[in-house]
């Protein structure tokens, strides 16, 4: 029997991204990949993804920053790299959130407005 699969979305996002941003990117991955079990973000950027998980009811993540250049991304963005050390931030967040052996289940997807990412990563529910 397959343990249960915990599903992450984690946000990366510029300084100019509204609530709507987010919701949109996570509309998105739920479209695409259905349930999301926990949302997570840096923790320099929470305050905007803890008012998604409040008003979508759905737990928040907080992961440490300095763990982003530790995890190897499906996308590479130049911008990304040099802001944050990580290929996507989306990305990294998701797969540190989700735990040890965690697996992307795709690259990260960008919001109608582009200021917004995120992307979905599958661990095993301890």
């Amino acid at each position: 029997m397959k343990a249960q699969a915990l599903h992450v979305a984690g946000f990366g996002f510029r300084r100019e991204a509204t609530l709507a941003s987010l919701a949109q990117a996570l509309d998105q991955l739920i479209e695409q990949y259905g349930a999301i079990d926990k949302l997570a973000a840096a923790h320099s950027m929470l305050p905007l993804v803890e008012e998604l998980g409040r008003l979508r009811h759905i737990e928040v993540i907080a992961v440490a920053d300095a763990k982003l250049p530790t995890v190897t991304t499906l996308t590479h963005s130049t911008q990304s790299l040099q802001a944050r050390g990580t290929g996507s931030v989306a990305e990294a967040v998701a797969l540190l959130a989700a735990g040890p052996g965690a697996t992307l289940l795709g690259p990260r997807i960008i919001s109608a407005d582009r200021k917004a990412t995120a992307a979905l990563a599958e661990g095993a529910i301890e």
